[in-house]
């Protein structure tokens, strides 16, 4: 549509910072619930409306709203999703029930944009057409969480006020809350790097060419993705998890690094996607399986909501004040910016005191 990189910034800055505030509220209302899958398909259907909505888009501001309600729906349904997972197994096996949801999930990202590339081909790259055949597998998600996922049993917790229920998470968990946001408010969307290999490949490639190319290496950073997903999570079952985070974390400074120094090929930009995809495996896998750890069974959908709100506000900081350095300063500044933000969140991960070995 031609918008300029600070309109990317603010549609996924918004739809984040909306998805949080609605992890948040589905987090503390669900504790209080005797069954919480109710919650999750309701999330499901409003992510799986609002992405078809996508077809019916002329501008970015039509964008924004679409994006905004299948945010929305992923807001409503991610605390509860992992509140049931976590539900479902052992503290010894969180990191690998974790990090092989991150790795299924992310497989579905893999699945997705190749299926699109292959639709819009047959479709005569009639967009409206592919947003609607997003339906499909959006509401096949929705009848499987419905009739196909079996709750386990809980009781709910008794009635506190949102702020008591948020001062009851105990210390270690509100200590790594402050890494997460302090590292969150660099961590941009991973879509500005599709926007970054397209701009720096077009003068070389040919714009059409530089597309193709962004889009494969987000095809390849999503396939590490999946893959460091679930060796993180194996990783996390048998070392100390905020050493790992911290790990994760320190590599996310590495690849701001290599966008700043390296020249622009295609080379270099698979390394800095390569890089990407292997730091937001460490990275979620193991805030999750950590999140799960601190906090006691009977609170998860409130912990689950709360790192997700923190996640949240710092993706919407971050995607926003990145766009906005990138369009008024250039690169350099806006990655300078998410190198010391990185850095900073693995020093304060450090500090997370836990009850591991």
């Amino acid at each position: 549509m031609g918008a300029a990189p600070v309109w990317l910034g603010v549609i996924e800055g918004v739809s984040d910072g909306l998805s949080s505030f609605a992890k948040m509220a589905s987090g503390y209302y669900t504790d209080r619930l005797r069954r919480r899958k109710p919650i999750a398909v309701a999330g499901y259907l409003m992510t799986a409306l609002g992405t078809a909505s996508f077809g019916l888009a002329s501008a970015a501001w039509h964008v924004l709203l679409a994006r905004s309600l299948a945010w929305l729906g992923r807001g409503v349904r991610t605390p509860v999703r992992k509140a049931l997972l976590a539900g479902a197994v052992t503290r010894e096996t969180y990191g690998r029930a974790f990090g092989f949801e991150r790795m299924l999930d992310t497989c579905g990202a893999i699945v997705g944009p190749a299926t699109a590339i292959l639709l819009l081909s047959a479709l005569g790259h009639h967009y409206p057409a592919l947003f609607a055949w997003t339906l499909v597998p959006g509401l096949l998600a929705v009848g499987l969480i419905a009739f196909v996922v079996i709750e386990k049993e809980r009781r709910p917790v008794k009635h506190l006020a949102f702020g008591a229920s948020l001062k009851a998470l105990p210390k270690p968990f509100r200590g790594l809350l402050l890494a997460v946001g302090v590292f969150g408010a660099g961590d941009f969307a991973h879509s500005l790097l599709i926007l970054l290999a397209t701009q720096r490949l077009t003068p070389t490639l040919g714009a059409a060419r530089a597309a193709s190319l962004a889009v494969g290496l987000y095809l390849f950073h999503n396939v590490l993705y999946a893959v460091f997903a679930f060796v993180a999570g194996w990783l996390a079952d048998r070392l100390e998890k905020r050493r790992l985070l911290a790990g994760g974390y320190a590599l996310a400074a590495v690849m701001a690094g290599a966008i700043i120094a390296l020249p622009a090929n295609v080379w270099t930009l698979a390394l800095v996607f390569g890089l990407g995809g292997v730091y937001v495996a460490v990275e979620e896998t193991l805030e999750d399986s950590l999140c799960a750890e601190l906090v006691d069974e009977a609170h998860h959908g409130m912990a689950f909501g709360a790192l997700a709100t923190v996640n949240g506000i710092g993706d919407f900081l971050s995607s926003v004040v990145v766009g906005a350095l990138w369009t008024w300063a250039g690169t350099t500044a806006a990655f300078s910016y998410c190198a010391l933000l990185f850095l900073a969140g693995a020093v304060l991960v450090l500090r997370v005191r836990t009850a591991e070995r």
